[in-house]
Formats: C-alpha cells, sequence, structure tokens
C-alpha cells in the first residue's frame, strides 16, 4: 500500500475495486463496440432496448428506473431511437403525463440481429476461470450496497 504526503495509506490505482470496476466496464464497452456499431446502437441505446425486447410498452419512467437513468439522460438517448425509427413515444391514453415507448416493426426486428452481441460476452469469458453466475450474483450484490449507502447521503 502506497502512502500520500500525510503518510496515511491509500491503495494503489490497481487496488482500487472502483478502478477495477471502471475499467472492466471500459473492456465491455471495447468488446460490445463492432456488434453494435453493426446494429447502429450506442451501449445505453442497446440497453434501452433491452428494456423494450423484454416489455414493450413501458413508460420513461419505468425504462429510467430499470437503466438508473434520470429522464435528462434517457429521454435524449429515446428521441434518437425514435429518429432512427426504432421505437415510438406515446402520450399514455390512461395518464397524459406519462410517456410510453413502444418497439416500431424495425426495432422489434433488431432484436434477432442483436443475438450475436448477445453471445459475444459469454464466448469471451469462456475460456476464463470466472464463475459467470457467481460474478453476476457479486456484482449486483455491489450493486445494490453502493445504492443503498448513496441513497443514505440523501
Amino acid at each position: 500500500m502506497a502512502n500520500d504526503a500525510k503518510g496515511e495509506g491509500i491503495r494503489n490505482l490497481d487496488e482500487q475495486l472502483c478502478f477495477a470496476v471502471y475499467s472492466t466496464a471500459h473492456a465491455f464497452n471495447r468488446l460490445y463496440r463492432p456488434f453494435l456499431a453493426e446494429l447502429g446502437l450506442t451501449y445505453p441505446q442497446f440497453l434501452a432496448m433491452l428494456v423494450l425486447w423484454e416489455r414493450d410498452g413501458q413508460t420513461v419512467t419505468a425504462i429510467g428506473d430499470r437503466l438508473l437513468l434520470d429522464s435528462g439522460t434517457l429521454t435524449p438517448l429515446l428521441k434518437r431511437l425514435e429518429g432512427a425509427g426504432l421505437v415510438e413515444r406515446r402520450r399514455s391514453r390512461d395518464d397524459e403525463r406519462q410517456v410510453q415507448v413502444h418497439l416500431t416493426a424495425q426495432g422489434r426486428a433488431l432484436r434477432d440481429k442483436a443475438g450475436a452481441t448477445d453471445n459475444a460476452v459469454p464466448c469471451a469469458v469462456e475460456d476464463s476461470a470466472v464463475d459467470k453466475e457467481r460474478l453476476l450474483a457479486d456484482v449486483l450484490a455491489l450493486r445494490g450496497a453502493l445504492l443503498r449507502a448513496a441513497g443514505a447521503g440523501n
């Protein structure tokens, strides 16, 4: 462990959990980039499409909650997906304050093309000693703990 100017310990970069997670996210983005380029999507757009492929017609709020994104980030993303002809945003008939997002035929058809992307990570991790199911559970538990800690400060 390295020491700072005051003599207090601070972990080196490679010992920082936050850096390990951050740099792993970048590695995922690099892995996904060629597949997503073929789909014409950015990674955040792909995530929004995943949510809609699971259940079409969700509200912007529900999509944002699922992706942990605020409306200021999500709305421009959805506008770009709409401009690409993949989704359509409509006011809810039940509550006009709510905007629902629906897949277009083109957006539904993109799901089949996206199958290759879904296989990219298992293929990349296949030869490693990583237990994917355990890792996913651990990462989700970590995310939950971090969100609880961040919420405690509000």
